[in-house]
């Protein structure tokens, strides 16, 4: 009984999860963006910061749809996870892959067309995590903690 009791408050703490399947192509970003919005604002996200979050998401899918599908047929995953502290979303691809090596600070001086996805999800979100494997595709993961931006 003890172990049912202690089960039930793991399952209490890790909150809703649940993930879609996206095609590969830019007109199904909005309906992504659409979604976190709907999510954020149903956990109490305020407008500025469910705005940062459409945007952050936005810039995701299109790396994913730009850079990490290897077959245009394919679709690319979104997984949300919603607790009550934090809203989590990881956005997979099964795409070429890239050493997280490579990804530079873009040059605000001088600024050029691309390269500032990465850039602005980090500046948006409160946890960016980027996990890529060459050959097996890319997945990031971005927090934001609901309350005042960190």
């Amino acid at each position: 009984m003890k172990n049912i009791k202690c089960i039930e408050k793991v399952e209490e703490k890790m909150g809703d999860h649940f993930s879609i399947s996206v095609p590969s192509k830019p007109e199904y970003v909005n309906v992504v963006r659409l979604t976190a919005s709907a999510i954020a604002c149903r956990m109490g996200f305020n407008i500025e910061q469910i705005e940062d979050i459409k945007v952050a998401i936005a810039e995701a899918c299109t790396n994913a749809i730009k850079h990490g599908i290897k077959n245009r047929e394919e679709n690319f995953k979104i997984q949300f996870l919603v607790d009550e502290e934090k809203l989590e979303i990881d956005v997979e691809d099964e795409g070429h892959g890239f050493s997280c090596n490579e990804i530079e600070e873009p040059d605000l001086e001088n600024p050029k067309e691309g390269g500032l996805g990465i850039f602005i999800i980090k500046s948006l979100m409160d946890d960016v995590q980027i996990n890529s494997n060459i050959g097996k595709g890319t997945s990031i993961k971005m927090i934001k903690y609901l309350g005042d931006d960190l």
